[in-house]
């Protein structure tokens, strides 16, 4: 363990919450995920787009779970409410325990609300000025999702929201440790949401040809490393995290779920879209992730991928985990059965990944056959779930613009 962690108190995650294609909570989603379940299907809001499917979140009725209040609310700020909601009342808090000036909220988003600005653009064009709703700007924004999250959790600490593409998710929880080993914070909640499942957004990340065309069998077209991937499947939802000290959550009787151990971040200053082929931006994302959490890379049992099913971001990240890992420690992709939710993707995964190190069990990567000749020598658990002790675990997140986030969890 290295002199950097040593200084810092043991943060842990004590409560989950989450909103996905694979199910409108924690429980649902993850047994989806271990049985390798793909939620991709055809979607009706993409009619007559080139790619006419998605990973949507279905299970989820927004007036049942928010009440009236979801009318003010993007999807995007519906689905991280409800996350937040969940993950609280996971964490055993009834409020009591928890001074609302200490606790703080940090939810990233890639997109924000999309859905919103574009409805409200059509009402402009076609009905006029006096057609848009006065509460376009409130729903719409960025931060929305994290400060309605604290307006409706009555929490008055430090909301942020950040913004680091698809590594959003990822890059919260990185701000949420820094606030709490700092002493800054007592609790944070942390994670991140997308609902942007629109003819724009499908369509505008075809013309980058980022998706995958499968249309005439969707549920297998997000294929995380496999040889036959074309790219990935477009999804939203959210996903949210307690967290806080481990002495704070023993002295109120509540077994964590695992340690967050450390975070590592970078830029590749490379290009506007594609990763560095070297990948040199997420390997510095990588040492700094393992370093600070005080680890060796030969500790680390699995590593949840950032892997979206696009032939050149796979390849370059198999890479990365052999360089570091050789081929002896497990990888995972739950893209296969989530597809890719963006902004909210690497708080899920962060979520899946919690639960391995709780429970000793390695998701599978759904719809890999074969993985590509391309993708380095790497044990990728496919095929059903492995059952192996998680002591230390990785999970990765890249996003446009070159950002490079990792966070690194253990057993608490």
């Amino acid at each position: 363990m290295n002199r950097r962690r040593q200084q810092h108190p043991d943060v842990v995650i004590t409560g989950l919450g989450t909103v996905s294609p694979a199910g409108p909570d924690t429980a649902t989603a993850w047994k989806a995920a271990c049985a390798g379940l793909p939620t991709a299907a055809p979607d009706a809001r993409l009619d007559g787009m080139a790619v006419d499917f998605s990973c949507a979140v279905s299970a989820f009725d927004a007036h049942a779970v928010l009440g009236t209040d979801a009318r003010r609310m993007d999807p995007f700020t519906q689905y991280a409410v409800a996350a937040a909601r969940e993950a609280v009342a996971d964490a055993a808090a009834d409020g009591g325990h928890w001074d609302p000036a200490r606790v703080g909220v940090l939810i990233g988003t890639a997109v924000g609300g999309l859905e919103t600005w574009l409805e409200q653009s059509a009402r402009l064009r076609n009905t006029g000025p006096r057609a848009v709703n006065p509460l376009t700007v409130p729903k719409a924004i960025g931060n929305m999702a994290a400060a309605t999250v604290a307006l409706d959790l009555g929490l008055n600490g430090p909301t942020l929201a950040v913004a680091t593409a698809c590594a959003s998710g990822t890059t919260a929880l990185g701000f949420a440790l820094d606030l709490l080993r700092a002493g800054r914070c007592d609790v944070v909640l942390a994670g991140g949401t997308d609902a942007a499942i629109t003819p724009l957004l499908s369509g505008a990340f075809d013309r980058l040809k980022a998706l995958s065309r499968r249309s005439d069998e969707p549920s297998s077209a997000s294929r995380p490393f496999d040889r036959h991937r074309d790219g990935f499947v477009l999804a939203e939802g959210a996903a949210v995290l307690v967290l806080e000290r481990a002495a704070d959550a023993r002295a109120r009787g509540r077994r964590p779920y695992a340690t967050l151990l450390g975070y590592g971040e970078s830029t590749d200053a490379h290009h506007l879209t594609s990763p560095d082929p070297d990948g040199k931006g997420a390997r510095l994302a990588m040492r700094s992730a393992l370093a600070d959490a005080g680890v060796a890379a030969s500790d680390v049992a699995l590593v949840n991928a950032h892997a979206t099913g696009t032939p050149l971001g796979d390849a370059i990240e198999a890479r990365l985990i052999h360089g570091f890992f050789g081929s002896h420690t497990a990888v995972t992709s739950t893209k296969g059965v989530t597809g890719h939710m963006l902004g909210a993707g690497g708080a899920a995964e962060a979520v899946f990944t919690a639960l391995s190190v709780e429970q000793g069990v390695v998701p599978p990567t759904a719809n890999l056959d074969e993985p590509g000749a391309d993708i380095a020598d790497i044990d990728i658990v496919h095929g059903a779930p492995r059952s192996a002790p998680v002591p230390v675990a990785v999970s990765s997140s890249f996003g446009f613009g070159g950002h490079n986030a990792v966070v690194v969890l253990g057993r608490a």
